[in-house]
């Protein structure tokens, strides 16, 4: 199904028809599959809604740039569309990043939150060797003919750009930019819910710092890491995680 807004419209599915109302917010990308073990287990004791960001999955490619703002208030909407009041949220990865305005920010009540790996910590950007070989690439370019310069800047796309970025549709790369460089911390801060964070001690992308840091933000928060596991932990150990929220959402 598609919800249509004026900002952007997206695919969602909705499983199970009885409350409470799990809304699960996916990382980026083609990763709303990756849910499918959970739905699958509580649909029929919740009504669970998840969905496609923009461009990914069966979900329209948005005709301008977004920013973090903008996914965060269509989720508004979609919520206060269809009254859901008080959601379990269960959030991945970039799902974090939309959780902490919509809750932070635009203060829309929650039951609790669960948080796999969330990202939107930002830190001051250091120059690795690899963003300054690059630099000192693309200032060689005036050595080149015209005729050839735009060939040799696709090859350092390629060979330093991130697969996330070069899988963009164009019309996305600067939403991407857009998100990853808003820094959160102060929205996580202003979750009154309780939330548990769920985090792989291998986790390349949010590093495990970022979980011990939130847990010191969000005032009502407690922390589960998994040994060994990486950004997908929830997925890497299907078992643990079915077994914690079942616990979870019996207490609740």
């Amino acid at each position: 199904m598609i919800f249509e807004d004026s900002l952007f419209s997206f695919y969602y599915e909705k499983f199970g028809e009885k409350k409470p109302v799990i809304l699960i917010l996916p990382g980026w990308g083609n990763t709303r599959k990756t849910f499918d073990f959970i739905i699958q287990y509580f649909q029929k004791d919740y009504t669970i809604y998840i969905l496609d960001y923009p461009s990914f999955g069966k979900s329209p490619i948005p005709k301008k740039e977004l920013t973090i703002d903008d996914y965060s208030l269509v989720i508004q909407r979609f919520l206060t569309f269809f009254q859901i009041q008080n959601p379990i949220i269960i959030a991945h990865s970039f799902g974090g990043r939309i959780a902490s305005l919509l809750i932070g920010k635009y203060h829309y009540p929650t039951s609790f939150c669960i948080f796999f790996d969330v990202a939107g910590i930002r830190r001051k950007k250091i120059f690795s060797f690899r963003t300054k070989l690059y630099h000192f690439f693309k200032k060689l370019s005036f050595l080149l003919p015209k005729k050839f310069q735009k060939k040799y800047f696709h090859f350092l796309f390629l060979k330093f750009s991130s697969k996330d970025y070069q899988n963009l549709p164009i019309s996305m790369r600067k939403t991407f930019q857009n998100i990853i460089s808003t820094d959160l911390r102060k929205f996580y801060q202003n979750i009154p819910s309780e939330v548990l964070l769920i985090w792989g001690e291998k986790d390349r992308d949010t590093p495990l710092q970022d979980a011990y840091l939130l847990k010191k933000l969000i005032p009502n928060s407690s922390l589960i890491c998994y040994k060994g596991k990486g950004h997908f932990s929830y997925l890497e150990n299907p078992y643990l995680t079915l077994s914690i929220l079942s616990i979870l959402l019996k207490n609740k």
